[in-house]
């Protein structure tokens, strides 16, 4: 059975840091695509970005760019998020995601949920200004 279980979300101060951690269970990690997205109250669900696990290779949203930064480590077959500089608009429940490199499109994995098939509960990430 495939898990994914989101940790790390709280309260911070614009400025403020955070790191989310998505831990996994259930498949062959360095196989699959990981993906991280946010839900703001009355927004849609947006992606901020992804990794595939099998290279490392990072994938941002330009809101996110420079000031988060996507990492994996296969042996824990966890993926993080450090969240730098963060905003109040960072403000949201963020989720991470995961499908199989082979089902995945590459040109839509790092914005678009429809392309992800399994999903962890989320933690929520509030920044106070």
């Amino acid at each position: 059975e495939v898990q994914l279980v989101e940790s790390g979300g709280g309260l911070v101060q614009a400025g403020g840091s955070l790191r989310l951690s998505c831990a996994a269970s259930g498949f062959t990690f360095d196989d699959y695509a990981i993906g991280w997205f946010r839900q703001a109250p009355g927004k849609e669900r947006e992606g901020v970005s992804c990794i595939t696990t099998s290279d490392g290779r990072p994938y941002y949203a330009d809101s996110v760019k420079g000031r988060f930064t996507i990492f994996s480590d296969n042996a824990k077959n966890t993926v993080y998020l450090q969240m730098n500089s963060l905003k109040p608009e960072d403000t949201a429940v963020y989720y991470c995601a995961a499908n199989s490199l082979e089902d995945i499109k590459y040109d839509t994995m790092w914005y678009d949920p429809s392309e992800y098939d399994y999903w962890g509960q989320g933690t929520q990430v509030t920044v106070s200004s």
